[in-house]
């Protein structure tokens, strides 16, 4: 998410226009869906051809057509801008890998999220079991076609669109094509765009489990547009989505309270952001330190790019260097700012320019999800991050990530806890802007909708949206050597502050030393910090 923010949320783009899916939704007025048009194609299902299971995701493109015009999705040319592609962290020296308070097995690791991750699944099982008497693929005893048909004609008859969304992910999960392609034609008669909540992420949903049946999903994640927006409209999108939503703020202001609160003493300050996007979280900060009792210390900011946002930026991190230099000025804060070339999983100690007697903050705000872990990449990118961060010897790392488990998760329960975790951010949307809004249909397409794609119908290295839940973090912290550093009353009391001018629907807990902002008591988004 970012909007001059970090894009945990508005990582991507999902475009779509209105195109003669008309019907009437459960309040009997008309509605529209969209559908993906790529390339200036309209992808549409096409079910002339069916086969008896659908494409295998972890072997290469399946020429699966996908196309009115039979043209195979998995040739579609990737023309967009895409996410920084996450690559392996070169070893950053021997010493490094030879720390004796760090963890080097990897298996041990790889044991401790599995053994996290199971206990976590409770939950998961409970609300997947709902689903099984819907479709019930694997049961006791093999059903019948005909018990089958009828089970899913009870679903559509129904017409609960979430409970049918389920019953066509589960419909998928098990080969069977036929129900599949059913329950999505009748979905497209219920979902649209400008509907209600359950109704907008049904749409963006329908339309990534098509371009997982066509295994098209990664053309689809990098390439679906119709008429792409400027980088001056996708960053107006950004900032309204921080403007409505107070996800990012919670962010931003948990971990500069934490980073204030570490460095109250210290004369020289290095804050290293792995992903500074565009540069918006120290705007705060730098005015905080201006009015710092004895005088603000010397500020060095290091930032790491990615091509999202120089995309929205229009160009390199030096517009973000020079901005936060004029703000600084203003201020009075004594100021440096230094554009990292390199991508973080690809940082060498060398790049941070880190230098003798400055106090290091490192800032891991709705970044680290994307860095690919041991089951996508045998280097394991993301402990090694982790590790770099270690070695540094930082006074404070702040943390903030989506509250949600999609990393490791299969692809039915990683199915239901997609839509468990985005519906209620369409819901808080849902409370400021109106439905027939353009800027709020603008938002969560090219905001949201590119996400849903990617959980939904990319597989392997191609998925780069991998969350983890924040006890699966402490736990990666703590094998790279970290302890937790709780976070101060004064940081609450700030954000309660803060969500007083956002809907009561808000909730904020502090547990265990962090900080989770919720809507109705779902847990979005988790801000804790380490030392």
């Amino acid at each position: 998410m970012e909007t001059s923010p970090k894009h945990g949320y508005g990582s991507g783009r999902f475009y779509v226009e209105h195109q003669g899916y008309h019907s009437s939704d459960n309040t009997s007025q008309a509605t529209t869906y969209s559908s993906v048009q790529t390339l200036e194609q309209h992808y549409t299902l096409e079910s002339s051809s069916r086969t008896n299971s659908f494409p295998n995701h972890n072997n290469s493109p399946s020429s699966a057509n996908f196309s009115p015009h039979d043209s195979p999705a998995s040739q579609l040319e990737s023309n967009s801008y895409a996410l920084m592609p996450q690559q392996s962290l070169e070893i950053i020296s021997g010493s490094l890998e030879d720390e004796s308070c760090l963890t080097n097995d990897l298996d041990d690791l790889s044991h401790v999220i599995r053994e996290l991750e199971t206990a976590m699944r409770g939950t998961d099982t409970e609300i997947l079991g709902m689903y099984d008497t819907v479709v019930p693929m694997e049961s006791n005893r093999i059903l019948s076609e005909a018990e089958k048909w009828k089970l899913t004609m009870d679903v559509a008859s129904r017409g609960d669109l979430k409970e049918m969304l389920f019953a066509c992910a589960k419909a998928m999960d098990a080969n069977d094509i036929e129900i599949t392609e059913y329950l999505m034609s009748e979905m497209r008669k219920m979902v649209s765009i400008s509907g209600n909540p359950v109704q907008r992420i049904g749409a963006y949903m329908l339309e990534s489990l098509v371009a997982r049946m066509a295994c098209s999903g990664s053309a689809i994640y990098k390439a679906l547009k119709c008429k792409e927006p400027t980088g001056n409209e996708l960053l107006s999108y950004m900032h309204l989505l921080f403007e409505i939503c107070p996800y990012f703020k919670f962010g931003y202001l948990s971990a500069n309270g934490a980073i204030a609160e570490a460095m109250k003493e210290e004369n020289r300050v290095h804050i290293i952001d792995f992903q500074i996007n565009q540069g918006s979280q120290w705007i705060s900060l730098i005015q905080a330190l201006a009015g710092r009792p004895g005088g603000p210390p010397a500020l060095r900011i290091t930032g790491f790019d990615d091509s999202f946002s120089n995309f929205a930026r229009g160009g390199g991190l030096d517009i973000v260097g020079k901005r936060l230099t004029r703000l600084a000025q203003s201020c009075q804060v004594p100021f440096e700012f230094h554009a990292a070339g390199v991508a973080p999983s690809k940082v060498q100690l060398e790049d941070l320019k880190l230098q003798p007697g400055e106090a290091v903050a490192v800032n891991f705000a709705m970044m680290l999800h994307h860095v690919p872990d041991e089951t996508v990449d045998s280097h394991n990118p993301r402990e090694r991050l982790l590790r770099l961060a270690k070695h540094i010897c930082p006074k404070v790392v702040t943390l903030v990530e989506q509250e949600s488990n999609t990393n490791r998760v299969p692809f039915f329960p990683r199915f239901a806890e997609t839509l468990d975790y985005y519906l209620p951010v369409f819901e808080s949307i849902d409370v400021v802007l109106p439905r027939e809004h353009k800027e709020r249909i603008n938002v969560e397409q090219h905001c949201l909708a590119r996400e849903l794609v990617n959980l939904v119908a990319c597989e392997g290295a191609e998925r780069v949206e991998r969350h983890e839940p924040l006890r699966t973090w402490r736990s990666r912290f703590a094998m790279a050597g970290f302890k937790p550093y709780p976070l101060s009353s004064f940081v609450n009391s700030t954000i309660k502050n803060l969500l007083e001018n956002y809907c009561g629907n808000y909730t904020l807990e502090e547990r265990d030393g962090a900080l989770y902002l919720g809507w109705m008591n779902r847990p979005l988004v988790a801000s804790c910090a380490w030392r």
